[in-house]
């Protein structure tokens, strides 16, 4: 522990000469204004959770746009056990942005559906098990559409900002896409959540889908703008958070300001709450985190279901190699600084090299949400 560098004042009134040091001594001492209490009387839920949800909205910063063009459909192709249909949408002038459609056979209709949204540099074509050239090791495990459709729900497949269709050529580095968003008095992820609003409005229109049984489910990058969706949309069922619970703030301070990838920050964010108070204000509806994370702030959710008396209705997977709680090395200690990105995975019970899409644990949990009505 000593020899982890760390921010030391070095004068009596514990004030900082270097800026870093500065900015970190204020970032661990901020407490955020929205922080979730898991003594909060249960009356007084609702009205936390709307306070989370409104306050995310202005976050975001949402255009304002007039009325666009209805999303239209390109062409549709026949697959084992289903149709592949292509769409585009336009979320506002100046923006198009096709998406996938998996239409499973046979299935009584309306029928259930999920919005798939997949991590960082995945495809919408890798989502619906399309062939395409790929580096992901976890090309068949990732396959998050296609694995829904063959449970028989409709699965709407989407690509992250800059990635697949929507990567430029005159600007592939898409890390420069949240810097100059901040020009237009937007970010990142107000722009991929804004940009898949269209697609759920589309399948709440559509006869043959059931707007009562609709779900999100995102893996790694994908797992924000889902968890965005199913804070700010009460008549989303399900969500399936393929990730780990991580606190960023924390996680910073931790990693004594490291930095964490452009496109998770937020202006404003960490002074209203974290990841862990999104996922609880969707509390009472179903919820599926996948990876684990570090059990306090775990813990802390399912608090919001207690409080609620639907403990059942949030499920919690670790990676199976911290399945075992004494596997869970650093269980109840609170978080050093001066870690390294290794050493924070550690304490954080995250097993980078099979960070996938749990398709194990994720389909035959949401086809029981919203299939069998369980």
């Amino acid at each position: 522990m000593s020899d982890r560098p760390q921010f030391t004042s070095g004068r009596e009134d514990g004030r900082f000469v270097d800026t870093a040091g500065f900015i970190h001594a204020s970032l661990k001492a901020l407490r955020p204004a929205l922080c979730f209490d898991p003594e909060i009387p249960a009356e007084q839920f609702p009205h936390w959770r709307e306070r989370v949800r409104d306050r995310l909205a202005e976050l975001l910063r949402f255009p304002e746009v007039p009325p666009q063009p209805e999303p239209r459909m390109l062409w549709g192709e026949p697959r084992a056990g289903y149709e592949l249909q292509k769409w585009e949408c336009f979320p506002e002038p100046r923006s198009v942005v096709p998406f996938l459609v998996l239409i499973p056979e046979g299935v009584p209709r309306p029928a259930p559906a999920v919005l798939c949204f997949p991590g960082s540099s995945r495809t919408k074509e890798g989502l619906a098990g399309e062939p395409e050239e790929s580096d992901d090791r976890h090309w068949a495990r990732n396959a998050m559409a296609q694995r829904y459709a063959r449970e028989g729900i409709v699965a709407i497949a989407a690509d992250n900002p800059g990635v697949g269709e929507l990567r430029s050529e005159v600007q592939p580095n898409r890390a420069v896409h949240p810097m100059n968003l901040l020009w237009l008095g937007r970010n990142f992820e107000g722009l991929t959540t804004w940009q898949k609003l269209p697609m759920l409005e589309w399948a709440r229109s559509q006869p043959w889908i059931d707007p009562g049984r609709i779900a999100v489910s995102g893996h790694s990058l994908g797992a924000k703008p889902a968890l965005n969706l199913m804070v700010l949309d009460e008549g989303i069922r399900a969500l399936v958070f393929n990730d780990f619970t991580c606190d960023f703030r924390e996680r910073a301070v931790a990693m004594n300001l490291e930095l964490i990838a452009l496109h998770q920050y937020i202006p404003d964010f960490s002074l209203w709450f974290d990841s862990p108070e999104l996922v609880a204000a969707c509390a009472p509806r179903r919820v599926l985190i996948t990876e684990g994370g570090r059990t306090v702030h775990i813990e802390r959710i399912q608090r919001a279901w207690e409080l609620l008396g639907v403990s059942d209705n949030v499920e919690v997977h670790y990676y199976p190699r911290f399945t075992d709680p004494a596997d869970r090395l650093h269980e109840g200690e609170p978080m050093p600084e001066g870690l390294s990105m290794e050493e924070y995975y550690e304490y954080a019970n995250i097993d980078v090299v099979n960070h996938a899409f749990k398709h194990e644990v994720a389909v035959p949990w949401l086809a029981r949400v919203l299939c069998a009505g369980t």
